[in-house]
């Protein structure tokens, strides 16, 4: 009888790994169902191009919440990468440079958050509510009393394509992808999000592992912040402004534990990000409001995280 209840119970446990699969299949198919012939290429371009800046991000977000940490800041730091890049491209009409600007601007945001936060040593959590309204006053700051600033549409057009985007997402990722799981970054993230005692008594920098997270991220921030200005070359102040909780929200849609540790998986980015891009697409195709449609994820966020965490809340060790 043991055996058998330990056979169901694994079964279980499998099945709860894919739930996140599961909920993203289930999502495509309200999507096809609801939208039905509606459906066109151009319709199913904006929900992999709105996907792919938060994947992005997400993915390189993930080496933070393995370690059992959060950054609320990751929209608005996009948002100034983005308006960097566009001065950057007003002032050289250089793409190259734009590009490079924007991740420039990503890694030191994240290396001053990272170094803050050692030398504080304070929970990177808290470190980043105040620099979301650092950022958010920057972004007003880099406006410059306008509404908004641009540069021309056919400077990026040739870039502003369903292919190119998904290029720069898979080349990230699978930068990602290797790190977390092939190198001592990703095993000492991930020791530490499980047992942050053991491993600072086995030798692991929690200081080192923060600083090459937040670069990680940086870069991802910088890209997000590139195919920002390409999807939309006008910016203002609500530039990327849902972004940091969308992220939130789809790492946990994708499976990652809030608690971080060997459980933690690096495809929770990109699943969790189509995933809340079709939540919303639903929600609107059933007449949700933007406030509606806020309050339905909050809800719905908030019923997947008690899920997830029926299994192993008792287990998580004190921070």
């Amino acid at each position: 009888m043991v055996e058998r209840f330990t056979n169901k119970f694994s079964g279980l446990k499998r099945i709860t790994n894919y739930s996140s699969w599961f909920g993203l299949i289930a999502l495509i198919s309200i999507y096809y169902i609801q939208m039905g012939e509606s459906i066109t290429a151009y319709s199913m371009g904006i929900i992999i191009e709105q996907a792919v800046i938060v994947a992005i991000v997400a993915t390189g977000a993930i080496f933070i919440f393995s370690f059992g940490q959060f950054d609320i800041s990751l929209g608005a730091a996009t948002a100034v990468a983005a308006m960097v890049s566009v001065i950057t491209y007003n002032r050289t009409e250089s793409i190259f440079l734009m590009l490079l600007a924007s991740i420039l601007v990503g890694v030191s945001i994240g290396v001053i958050e990272s170094i803050l936060a050692v030398l504080l040593n304070l929970p990177v959590f808290v470190l980043t509510v105040a620099m979301l309204s650092i950022l958010s006053s920057l972004v007003r700051v880099l406006l410059g009393g306008q509404s908004s600033i641009s540069i021309p549409s056919d400077a990026v057009a040739a870039f502003d394509n369903v292919p190119f985007k998904l290029f720069i997402l898979i080349c990230y990722f699978l930068l990602c992808f290797f790190i977390f799981n092939y190198t001592k970054v990703g095993r000492e993230s991930k020791f530490l999000g499980a047992n942050p005692i053991a491993a600072k008594q086995s030798g692991v920098s929690n200081k080192k592992i923060t600083i090459i997270a937040f670069i990680l991220v940086g870069i991802g921030v910088g890209l997000a912040g590139f195919l920002t200005v390409i999807r939309a070359p006008m910016l203002g102040q609500t530039t990327a402004a849902s972004l940091g909780l969308d992220v939130l929200v789809a790492i946990v849609f994708g499976g990652m534990p809030l608690s971080g540790g060997a459980r933690s998986k690096i495809s929770a980015a990109v699943v969790g990000a189509f995933s809340i891009v079709l939540l919303n697409q639903v929600l609107l195709s059933f007449g949700f409001s933007s406030g509606q449609n806020q309050i339905a994820k909050a809800i719905l966020f908030l019923f997947v995280v008690f899920v997830a965490t029926i299994n192993y809340r008792k287990k998580i060790l004190p921070r």
